[in-house]
């Protein structure tokens, strides 16, 4: 295993720590809007240096951030490579953010190039060099050397495209990226992106928004692992995708806590593992308790590729309580889940959190405030952030980002007439499928998503009661909330009320006898900060207030009333938002995460209370 690490690892001697040196070059963010403490400290020479896929960890890697060549076109002339670049841009930042030092808007007519050179000239044996994107919005075709690598479409999902045969002899390679995006005028995905931003959406996010980055890999390689907890039977069943797999070779997968060695399982590639995790230490918000696991590639007893990846014991489920209403269960037991709709948008880059550091601080914050859950809301964020959910012991509903917008919304359940669902092309349905799988594979891995949502409210929503089926057949470990908000289909696990500002809830005995009940979106109470705001006027909230005093005792009132709904069947709460975000300024934090608006004991104080086992008693 050291000479094959050290063979691999001379193709990288260029590199230091995973990044590639690039000379100092001119590069300011574009000015105007407030920013986060963290943008002084964005660099071009180093943005986003961490290691992008933490479910899967291998030492030889090469960054490619940091300032690319950009032109943005018009869409009929942009279909080659332009002879001259409009300037530099910092990537992974979107175009329209104030960090890629553009700040422009690309829109359906437009192509946005990007192109850079990369030193970089393997002595490749028997090798394979992978180019990695995070995440690019919306449909991208790459070139290497000038020399079509592949195309993708698809804005929150990861992909890779294997660039071997495109590789020169000469020291330099040249790598391209064409991106068209039509925002809010096409049917593709996008959240919460609009070409015209007002309320509740903000400003589109175009082309790469996440970590680029260089692989090499044996010719023989892991290229996936998919691991599965069942605590009931203390068993881990691990599946793994293995590329150009050869007869005789085997996978070896060991499950370890620190030093101490709790699983080994050899066994011939194309089928599972099952690993006996005796007596496991179980995943939770109190207790996010995580296993190491490698997983190795053995050819005639020699190992020719390893990744580190890591896995949790836990399980979500749902079960009736004493009075037969619909309870969600982690680990068997019941725990009330309460955490805030999490937008993840950045004043100064958009999509894309400043640096890891600031990744993290939402969800540390979201933590000390007493929360144990976190509703992504209709965006993906990097695999990172989802690593620290799973290690800080937050829970994660995980929406799919909206798209394809404008049928019916009925918002109250058990009243129909006024709903209809989307009547979708075909090529819309098709593009929704394929990236809600996408989006469900990338993220199968991490513990700390226990829900999917696969629509919010009537944003697109289509063909309901089929997605959710697909859904919950696709992955049965997790619960499925068809569409947070209605349109109500009695599909899915969950019946989720939006009810904005005061909580309430579905009446149980109408609906908590086949589905678990909670209240997916509440509160929007607003307090706009003074030179902590998007725009200085004309901003926007649910109800709003003059100073924190009175926002705090609405907000306490609102968590006074909690106590008699969840005895009743309610199961979680969302309370929007973590954050103000554009002209919304109902949230927790300021947009630029300068100003907590609310005294954060105080606030885990009262939440603590809403985690007291004693309100529910389970079925015998």
């Amino acid at each position: 295993m050291k000479k094959i690490l050290l063979l691999i690892g001379a193709v990288f001697l260029f590199f230091n720590e995973g990044t590639l040196a690039q000379k100092p070059a001119e590069w300011k963010y574009v000015e105007g809007k407030i920013t986060t403490p963290w943008a002084e400290k964005v660099s071009p020479q180093n943005p986003h240096p961490e290691y992008p896929r933490p479910q899967m960890v291998r030492k030889n890697w090469m960054n490619i951030n940091g300032l690319w060549n950009y032109s943005i076109l018009p869409k009929s002339e942009a279909d080659a490579k332009p002879a001259t670049f409009d300037g530099k841009i910092l990537v992974p930042f979107a175009v329209e953010s104030a960090l890629s030092g553009v700040g422009k808007t690309v829109g359906k007519d437009s192509i946005l190039w990007y192109q850079r050179t990369v030193d970089f000239n393997p002595k490749l044996k028997n090798e394979r060099v992978l180019l990695h994107f995070g995440a690019v919005d919306w449909k991208c075709d790459v070139f290497v050397n000038g020399r079509p690598a592949g195309s993708h479409q698809g804005g929150y999902d990861p992909f890779s495209i294997d660039i071997t045969a495109l590789l020169t002899k000469k020291k330099q390679q040249e790598i391209s990226v064409r991106v068209w995006d039509p925002s809010s005028d096409g049917p593709q995905p996008r959240g919460k992106q609009i070409k015209n931003p007002h309320g509740i959406w903000y400003t589109p996010v175009t082309g790469i928004w996440q970590t680029v980055w260089l692989e090499t890999v044996p010719a023989s390689y892991i290229a996936g692992i998919k691991p599965t907890p069942d605590i009931d039977k203390q068993t881990l069943t691990v599946k793994t995708d293995i590329a150009n797999a050869a007869s005789g070779d085997k996978i070896k997968i060991l499950a370890s806590d620190g030093s101490a060695t709790v699983a080994e399982q050899e066994f011939e590639t194309g089928s599972n593992a099952v690993l006996n995790i005796a007596n496991p230490k179980l995943w939770s918000p109190e207790s996010p308790f995580l296993y190491d696991l490698t997983i190795s590639v053995t050819r005639n007893g020699k190992v020719i590729d390893e990744v580190k990846s890591y896995f949790a014991m836990r399980k979500i489920s749902m079960q009736p309580d004493a009075e037969g209403v619909q309870r969600m269960m982690l680990n068997n037991k019941f725990l009330f889940q309460y955490g805030p709709l999490d937008q993840g948008w950045w004043p100064d880059g958009l999509y894309t959190a400043p640096t890891d550091e600031a990744l993290k601080f939402d969800i540390i914050k979201t933590k000390e405030m007493g929360f144990n859950m976190i509703r992504k809301h209709v965006k993906v964020e990097p695999a990172r952030w989802y690593r620290y959910c799973d290690e800080l012991g937050m829970l994660v509903w995980q929406d799919m980002p909206s798209g394809d917008l404008g049928n019916n919304w009925e918002p109250h359940p058990g009243i129909t007439g006024n709903e209809t669902e989307q009547q979708r092309t075909p090529e819309s349905e098709q593009i929704y499928r394929t990236e809600w799988k996408a989006i469900m594979d990338a993220n199968y891995h991490f513990p700390s998503i226990v829900v999917w949502v696969p629509f919010n409210e009537a944003w697109g929503q289509f063909k309901t009661e089929e997605i959710t089926d697909w859904t919950m057949q696709y992955d049965p470990s997790r619960l499925v909330n068809s569409a947070s908000g209605g349109n109500f289909f009695p599909v899915g696990h969950i019946i989720d009320l939006h009810n904005y500002p005061a909580p309430a809830m579905p009446k149980p005995d109408l609906f908590g006898a086949k589905q678990v009940i909670v209240l997916g979106e509440f509160g929007g109470l607003g307090l706009p900060v003074d030179q902590h705001t998007w725009q200085q006027k004309d901003n926007w909230g649910y109800q709003s207030f003059k100073n924190p005093e009175e926002l705090y005792n609405k907000y306490e009132s609102f968590i006074g009333r909690f106590e008699p709904l969840i005895r009743k069947g309610l199961s979680a709460a969302v309370y929007t938002q973590t954050t103000d975000v554009e002209v919304e300024i109902n949230g927790l934090m300021t947009y630029d995460r300068k100003v907590i608006k609310f005294p954060e004991a105080k606030l885990k104080q009262i939440h603590t209370k809403l985690y007291d086992p004693s309100f529910v008693k389970l079925k015998p």
